[in-house]
């Protein structure tokens, strides 16, 4: 659990320690502007990036019924931040699966990765695409 807000936990630490040594200079706004900067960060790296995870087996069944999409994540992986914000709010159309969450769901990219846990990883249907072009997905989401 504590692994997946690392790099959050640590730009809120970073973020605390530049604000507190320009204020001890006498540069409030400029600690208040860096804060803010670093509390981005930490939202952007932390797992409130993505949409509500769920297990791998509840994502399949219920990609089997819908017929949606699967993506493998894990927090702090700069490829999956970036096709979740490409995608805005068309993520909302996916089953997103937190690999680090759930060991079932590192064994199942590691299947279709050659044995690496490489993320972002989509399933549609019977396919799966190892960090997919956003461009494709986005269409992809919008089709179904």
């Amino acid at each position: 659990m504590l692994r997946r807000w690392m790099l959050a936990i640590l730009m809120v630490v970073c973020g605390v320690l530049v604000a507190v040594t320009q204020l001890t200079a006498g540069l409030s706004v400029v600690g208040g502007v860096e804060l803010l900067v670093f509390l981005v960060l930490a939202l952007l790296l932390s797992p409130w990036a993505f949409p509500r995870p769920v297990n791998a087996a509840e994502a399949q069944r219920a990609s089997a019924v819908d017929g949606r999409p699967i993506v493998y994540w894990r927090p702090g992986c700069h490829y999956c931040l970036r096709l979740r914000f490409s995608l805005g709010r068309l993520a909302r159309r996916a089953h997103w699966v937190d690999i680090w969450r759930d060991p079932a769901a590192a064994a199942a990219v590691r299947a279709v990765a050659g044995g690496n846990e490489t993320v972002p990883t989509v399933v549609l249907g019977d396919r799966a695409v190892v960090n997919p072009d956003r461009a494709w997905f986005r269409e992809q989401l919008r089709s179904s």
